[in-house]
């Protein structure tokens, strides 16, 4: 399976660039909140026309970039219906999980347990296994099977591996791990890495497939990646925010 392309655009559409970030000197003093449900999500408060809003960043520069937030909302705290995901963001996110998804240690722990295990599942992330969970009910943000731009399909061939045959497993959000020996729920799943039948990452990547069905905040927190992806991520913003202020 070819994965595909993901492009990380230096501009972005996302509506939060309507807004003009405006910090007064006090704000700049002034220590910034996290989350309470996640202390690597700063709040930035920001105010338009005597109208305030919250922009949700990995980063704790100010004045914050739209752009590289994870989301932003009206309201503080957040709510699934006032929280609004920025894409752009996400697409970052992908990218970052594509070029380095194989190299961190809890998704390689996850490739060598489905290779001991001949193709069976465990792991945070969660090995694809034949037999699906039924859908929780009163989930907000997640929705359907976990299709998208490969992975749906990837899921559908639940429990490949393992007898030299290969399979896929699961890079997934921290926030809230399956049970030993299940799947994440679609709206936890960032996307796929293929593995053949020693269990290693096919062209040497795992050819990361971006799942369709990622919520960047659902009902049990907001973006939880492992230390070593978040610590990737926060590097690829950290460069794409300096680009954005060396270029005005």
């Amino acid at each position: 399976m070819a994965s595909a392309a993901i492009l990380v655009r230096p501009s972005s559409s996302f509506a939060a660039l309507r807004w003009i970030a405006r910090t007064s000197p006090r704000t700049l003093n002034r220590a910034l909140s996290t989350l309470p449900s996640n202390p690597h999500i700063y709040i930035h408060e920001q105010s338009e026309g005597g109208q305030k809003h919250y922009l949700y960043s990995l980063l704790p520069n100010t004045p914050p970039n739209p752009a590289l937030a994870a989301g932003s909302s009206k309201s503080y705290p957040p709510t699934l219906e006032s929280f609004e995901e920025n894409h752009d963001f996400l697409d970052i996110v992908h990218f970052v999980i594509q070029e380095h998804a194989a190299h961190d240690p809890d998704v390689q722990g996850q490739a060598a347990t489905y290779a001991s295990q001949a193709g069976s599942s465990l792991g945070s992330g969660g090995v694809f296994f034949p037999q699906q969970r039924q859908r929780r009910k009163n989930i907000t943000g997640g929705g359907g099977g976990a299709g998208g731009d490969g992975a749906g399909g990837a899921s559908a061939q639940g429990g490949m591996g393992g007898a030299g045959r290969g399979g896929y497993i699961h890079v997934s959000d921290t926030r809230n791990p399956p049970d030993f020996g299940r799947v994440a729920w679609p709206e936890d799943i960032f996307g796929s890495l293929e593995l053949d039948g020693d269990g290693k990452f096919v062209d040497g990547t795992g050819r990361y497939q971006r799942a369709g069905t990622y919520r960047i905040m659902t009902n049990e927190g907001t973006l939880g990646l492992s230390d070593y992806l978040r610590k990737k991520l926060k590097e690829r913003l950290t460069e794409l925010d300096a680009q954005a202020r060396k270029n005005g």
